[in-house]
């Protein structure tokens, strides 16, 4: 399956390749399987080989302890049977391989990687110590996030933050709701910098990736598991705000990149980035510019002229869909249409 940028789109306009894609996404399903309990194994099983065309619209598989099983993707979600509370008891466990206490930071944030870079959501009663989450128990809830990488994703954007060829980049936000698209196109946007394009010009650079939700490069154990790009280092489970100044104190980056900011507290880390010498690709939640205007810390950014590019996109005709590439002062760069 490839993303098309057509239409305005990043992808939602999917064009399946059977043969080689349903190999690619069972592959992904392959993977998950022996964290579930042997009772809801033939479920996926049956339902799979029921529905094929589910395999690629999957982007999501929710367990709810007494209430149904629900394989969500972008055209909605099904439903299956219930899912008992020693089921989900069970599939906790073996995500947990068996030591929960091992992964008690993790439950602390709600939520872990798995291998293949698939993230685990949580949820459930929270455990409190001195007004702050120490874990949570009983967990009733998991969000299984299937990863799946889209290479080309950016193919249309980087000439775009690339004045003139030269191989300085713009500093980029990009902006969308959630599930617009926008993590896994500063992903691809971040392998094909660490990569270098020789089709446009640019050589490879070093790359300083700030994953605080491990949602990037999908690490396990320390080593991503999506392809972000050889020139890439990796900051895992680190806070924004002191990853940033961390990477440009020890790593020496010639690009930064870090997904979901605007707090206020991100913002002493952005002013120090931009007056280094370094571009930044960041992410935002957002509809729109004046959207992102309301809140604090991204509103001081704009103020700062901290990025001279934003991309917006949306769900509107599928997730990725481009409304839009703007510059500093908000003048539409390109409308939605075919960016290639």
């Amino acid at each position: 399956m490839r993303w098309v940028q057509e239409k305005g789109l990043l992808s939602g306009d999917r064009v399946p390749k059977k043969t080689d894609s349903n190999r690619s996404e069972q592959k992904w399903l392959d993977q998950l399987q022996p964290y579930f309990p042997p009772s809801l194994r033939p479920l996926f099983d049956e339902t799979y080989s029921d529905f094929p065309d589910l395999l690629s619209e999957t982007t999501e598989i929710r367990l709810r302890a007494g209430r149904p099983l629900a394989l969500c993707g972008y055209r909605g979600d099904r439903l299956l049977r219930t899912v008992t509370d020693e089921e989900l008891l069970q599939t906790i466990h073996l995500i947990a391989q068996c030591s929960l206490y091992a992964f008690e930071e993790e439950f602390r944030q709600g939520f872990l990687t798995l291998p293949g870079g698939h993230r685990v959501g949580l949820a459930g009663r929270t455990v409190l110590d001195g007004g702050k989450v120490k874990t949570i128990h009983p967990v009733s809830s998991l969000n299984i996030r299937i990863a799946r990488q889209f290479p080309g994703a950016a193919d249309w954007l980087l000439p775009q933050i690339v004045p003139m060829g030269r191989g300085v980049f713009f500093s980029t936000l990009i902006v969308s709701p959630p599930g617009g698209g926008k993590t896994t196109l500063l992903r691809d946007l971040v392998r094909q910098i660490s990569s270098g394009r020789p089709d446009l010009g640019l050589a490879g650079v070093t790359v300083g990736l700030v994953d605080e939700r491990s949602e990037i490069a999908a690490c396990y154990r320390g080593s991503p598991q999506n392809d972000v790009g050889p020139r890439t280092d990796v900051l895992d489970g680190c806070p924004k705000s002191e990853g940033l100044q961390r990477m440009l104190r020890s790593m020496g980056p010639q690009v930064l990149a870090t997904d979901e900011i605007g707090r206020m507290e991100d913002v002493r880390a952005v002013d120090e980035a931009i007056h280094s010498g370094v571009a930044l690709l960041a992410t935002a939640h957002g509809q729109d510019l004046e959207d992102i205007a309301r809140r604090p810390g991204l509103a001081e950014m704009l103020r700062m002229n901290a990025f001279q590019r934003f991309v917006v996109l949306s769900r509107r005709r599928g997730p990725g869909t481009v409304e839009g590439i703007f510059d500093e002062n908000r003048n539409a760069v390109e409308e939605g249409g075919r960016l290639c």
